[in-house]
């Protein structure tokens, strides 16, 4: 098993997660991947700042570098107008 020095400082990719990872996580998102510049356990909603865990992971922006919670928050994104709605 590798330890978590080999890691950090280096990037991973989803499939290379460290099973004892907490806090949250900073990624490089690409598109249909994304690869883990600072292991943890989740990435925040950049719309509704909820925390998002890794495996749960589906919505993101390469163009912008961020996550989102659900399909909801990516429309909100996209056209700001829909949260005032």
């Amino acid at each position: 098993m590798r330890s978590f020095s080999l890691y950090y400082g280096s990037e991973m990719n989803r499939f290379e997660r460290i099973s004892l990872a907490v806090g949250e996580a900073q990624l490089r998102y690409l598109d249909g991947d994304y690869r883990i510049v600072r292991p943890g356990s989740y990435v925040r909603c950049a719309v509704t700042g909820d925390p998002i865990p890794l495996d749960e992971l589906k919505y993101w922006s390469v163009e912008r570098q961020e996550a989102y919670a659900n399909p909801q928050a990516v429309l909100v994104r996209l056209d700001p107008e829909r949260k005032k709605s």
